[in-house]
Order: structure tokens, then sequence, then C-alpha cells
């Protein structure tokens, strides 16, 4: 059973997915389905109404017969008391041959039957000539007992009248000329005498020509039914193709659009409603072409500008900043009003000469400009001089800087300036979200990548920020991003240098618990990533929302 179940479940999946992944497959089977049940049921009624039809006419024929023999014979043997008397058993022994032996001979040929009471022991209609089969035994052992129970037995029971004088038949399968077995009408009654007992009359009258009827007009009704069935299919197939085409046309070239392919169209044929349809959906895909040419256009002109821009306000920054940097050294001579105003201004220069490298590195990765500068690097001291650079920066927050990283080196194929980018936005983000809890930094390496995550306690991320931390200027807490925090586009950077890795940059977090964000990179520059060797969401989350389970092996988290 087991084997039989492996055997068939490749095929019942291969059908299913067949079933539901094609509409043309769903109405033609449908349609075939449907239309063989309706033939079948058509055919079967027909062909019982017609057998029905001719076995009945054939039954009233077999009845009016055996009432003409019984009105023959009993006006006959009415006046016969003697069953010794000279002639009674001449006259049933002629008129059984006459009614058998002038019929033609054949399949067609039918048969009579007389017999006397059985308590006519003395009696014998037919001492020598009695009919027979080639068998040698007498036709009068082909009566169905049923039949003979019917007619010789209580007369109250025969036929529908309960009179005794009705007749009674039965449909029976004998051999009574050694052809084979075949479909017989036996119609049997009880003819009155003048004796202390009674004769019953049998009649075997063939159905060859009935049932040879039925036959031939099943089998044209099968032909006719298989016929139909297959024109139907062929018309369900034909039907289902001139509506499914266009679809899978519109699926196709919608496909194509989404490839970024926008100049491709459906070809129009006719005025019909599919015609209608392909025009509907070249109108909508010239307007998204236009829409997202716009959008293109408007991006690039953007990215130019921001370029442009941030490369123009370098050469007055510089002016400034060297003017800046003057004042600043010689604040001490100023008085107190003056001398904060000089480290105000050389704050907020420096503030803005770190948006404006932000902004160049942005255009550049919206340019395509972007690239690896990679080497084979332990990643372990670059983890701890980003630690060690922030500690007066968590010192100030009132942030204790954690880290765990492994004894022996981590030598991965990175570009250093990135990889260092990235965990000092990290970093930095995690002290100022710290809410002076400590800040956990730890590095661990295995299955062909490395990983860093940053563990903060802090305000934590509602559900469905984790996603939206990495877009640009986008922040958690925008009355203190005011006053604190950076340009707004350290971890959209940090993503695109993630991203140029080949590596997943994501995020965890939840209300009053903290995040933690991760770092994974290949080992091997240009490696795929299939896991990562730590949890994105940390143990001690679990503590507090119940088991989580281990993160999925994913192709790509934000690529």
């Amino acid at each position: 059973m087991e084997f039989l179940r492996r055997l068939l479940e490749p095929g019942l999946a291969r059908l299913t997915r067949a079933w539901h992944g094609s509409l043309h497959l769903r109405v033609v089977s449908i349609t075939l389905v449907s239309s063989t049940l309706l033939v079948v049921t058509f055919s079967w009624l027909l062909a019982s109404q017609i057998t029905a039809g001719q076995v009945g006419t054939r039954l009233e024929h077999a009845k009016q017969e055996l009432e003409k023999g019984r009105t023959f014979l009993e006006p006959q043997l009415a006046t016969r008391t003697d069953p010794k008397a000279p002639g009674l058993n001449d006259l049933l022994v002629y008129y059984a041959r006459l009614r058998s032996d002038n019929q033609p001979d054949g399949r067609d040929k039918y048969y009579v039957l007389i017999k006397p009471d059985a308590t006519m022991e003395n009696f014998r209609v037919y001492p020598q000539s009695r009919p027979e089969t080639p068998s040698g035994k007498s036709i009068e052992y082909l009566v169905p007992p049923e039949l003979a129970r019917l007619v010789e037995g209580d007369p109250g029971k025969i036929g529908d009248e309960g009179t005794g004088e009705a007749n009674a038949y039965q449909y029976t399968r004998i051999d009574p000329d050694g052809n084979g077995e075949r479909p017989f009408i036996v119609v049997g009654t009880k003819v009155r005498s003048a004796m202390n007992a009674d004769f019953y009359l049998y009649y075997f009258f063939p159905l060859n020509d009935e049932v040879a009827s039925a036959n031939s007009v099943r089998n044209t009704v099968i032909v006719a039914g298989v016929a139909l069935v297959l024109l139907l299919a062929l018309l369900s197939a034909l039907v289902t193709h001139l509506v499914v085409g266009p679809v899978r046309i519109a699926a196709r070239t919608a496909h194509r659009l989404s490839a970024g392919l926008l100049d491709q169209r459906m070809e129009v044929k006719g005025s019909d409603d599919l015609a209608g349809l392909a025009t509907s959906f070249n109108q909508m895909a010239a307007n998204l072409q236009s829409q997202i040419n716009r959008l293109e256009e408007m991006s690039r002109l953007q990215r130019r500008f921001t370029s442009d821009v941030s490369h123009e306000l370098r050469t007055p920054l510089t002016t400034v900043r060297m003017a800046a940097d003057l004042i600043f050294s010689s604040r001490e001579d100023f008085d107190p009003a003056v001398s904060r105003s000089a480290e105000l201004l050389q704050a907020e220069l420096d503030r803005f000469e770190d948006l404006l490298t932000d902004l160049l590195e942005i255009s550049r990765f919206d340019a395509g400009f972007a690239q690896l500068d990679t080497e084979a690097v332990d990643l372990v001291p670059i983890v701890r001089r980003v630690v060690d650079r922030l500690h007066t920066l968590a010192d100030r927050a009132g942030v204790a800087l954690e880290v765990d990283v492994p004894a022996e080196p981590v030598i991965a194929e990175v570009d250093p300036r990135r990889v260092e980018r990235v965990l000092r936005n990290l970093v930095g983000n995690a002290v100022e979200h710290g809410e002076r809890r400590p800040v956990l930094v730890t590095l661990a390496a295995g299955e062909g990548a490395a990983a860093v995550t940053v563990r903060d306690h802090g305000i934590g991320l509602n559900p469905g920020e984790e996603k939206l931390v990495f877009n640009r200027f986008w922040r958690a807490d925008p009355s203190r991003a005011r006053q604190t925090g950076g340009t707004g586009l350290g971890l959209s950077i940090s993503l695109e240098d993630a991203r140029l890795h080949n590596g997943w940059l994501e995020a965890w977090g939840a209300p009053g618990l903290g995040a933690q964000f991760r770092l994974t990179v290949p080992l091997r520059a240009g490696d795929r990533l299939l896991s990562s060797p730590l949890r994105l969401v940390p143990a001690d989350a679990e503590a507090e929302l119940g088991p989580i389970p281990p993160d999925e092996p994913l192709e790509s988290r934000h690529a």
C-alpha cells in the first residue's frame, strides 16, 4: 500500500498542478465529464424505452396467441370426460405439433407445450411423441419453476386479477434447440376440461429480434454518444482557446511590462469584447509607460539635482569651514556669547558636512557607480575599532558598550571601509536609542557567512517599523531626532553597503524590549547567503514573547 501511494503521489501532484494551473484543461475536462454523464444517461433511457416497447409488443402478441390456444382447446375438452377416450391424445399432440412445427426454422421459432394435471396419474398426453429438446429432455422441463407454481399452483396467485384464469408470463433464458441459450418469454395458462383435472398450456416465444434491435439501438446510441462527446470536447477546447488565448497573451504582455519592457502591446483583432480588452490593456500600458517615464525622468533630475547641489556646496562650505575654524580657534578671545556661537557654528558645520557626504554617497548608489574594494580582512579588529571610537559618545549618553567576539580571527572578503561604516551607524543608533542601558555587539561566523548583531534595550520598534527604519530620512521619534541624531541617511546607506556585499541587513524590535540589528555577509565575495550564524531575534526576548521559531533560510532579505 505504501509503495502504491509513493507511486501515485507524483502523478497526482502533477495532475493537481495542471488542474489548478490551466483554465483550458478545467473547462475541457468539466465539459467532457458532464457531456459524458448526460449522453450515458440519455442512451440508457432511450435504449430502455425502445427495448421495453418492443418487448411489451412481443408480450402482448404472446398473450394473444396463448388466449387463442386456450379458446381453441377448452371447447374441445369440454365434451370429453374420459381421459382414455379415443382421439384425445391425438388431438393434443396434433395441436402442439401444429403450433410448434408450422413455424419457420431457426432462432425465431416458438414452441407449444400442453401439460396434464399431476393428479392424472394414468394419463399421458404424449406416450411416445412428446416434444423434446436436442438434449433428449422433454420441453416441459424448460418451464421456469416460478411460472409453473403460478400457473399450476394456487389459483388465487395466478395473474394480476387473482381469478386463476389470467395469463402468467416470465422472462427467462433457455436452449430449446441446441443453438445456445437466449432470451424467451414463456406464457402459460390453465385450460379447463370436463375431466376431473385440467391441462396447462405454455408458449415459448423467442426474443431474438428484440434483443438484436436493442443491441443495434444501444450500439448506435453509443457511437453517436461518443461522437457527440468528442465533438463537445473539441468545441469546448476551441471556444476555451479563443477565450483563454488572449488572456494568456495579456498575461505574457503584463509579465514583460513588469520586467521593464514598456513598449510591449497586445495585438488587436476585430471589434468584439476580446478586442476591447486588448485595446483597454494597450491604453493602460501606454499610460503606465508614460507615468513611469515621467517618474524616471523626475527621479533622474532629482538625483542629478542632489548630486549637483552636493558638489556645488562643497566649494562655499570649504570657505565657510576655513573661516569657522579660524573663529573657533580664537573663541577664547571673544565674550561668552560669541564664543558659544562659534562652538555652535563649528558643530553645525560638522553636521552639514556629514549630510553632504551622505548625499554624495546616496547619489552614487542611485547612479549605480558604487563599487566594492574587497580584501580578505579580520572582522574582529574592525568591530573592536568601531566600539572604541564610539566609547566617548556612549559615555556621554550614559550607555555601556559590551563586545562579544570570537577569540580566533574571522576572515572575510569584504570592503572594510563600508563594513566599518555600517557598524558605526548601527552602534551609533543603538547608543542614541539605548535609554542609558547596555548595548551588546556580537560577532560570529559559520556556514560560509559572518554576522554582527547590535542589541539595545531602548524604546524598541513598533510592528512594521523594522522595514521603515531603512527608508531615507525616516525616524522612529521625530521630535527627539530634531535635537539629536544624524542625517537620517545612515541606515539607508548601510543597507546599500550590505547589498553590495550580497549580504543582509535586518532589524527586529518590540516596544519596551529594545531592538536588534543584524548584518550578515558571505565569507567569500560573491557567494550567496542561505542562513546567518546569529539569530535575528535575541534570545532574551523569548522570555517575554514566548518561544520564537528559528529564522527561515531566505534567498535574500533586502535585495
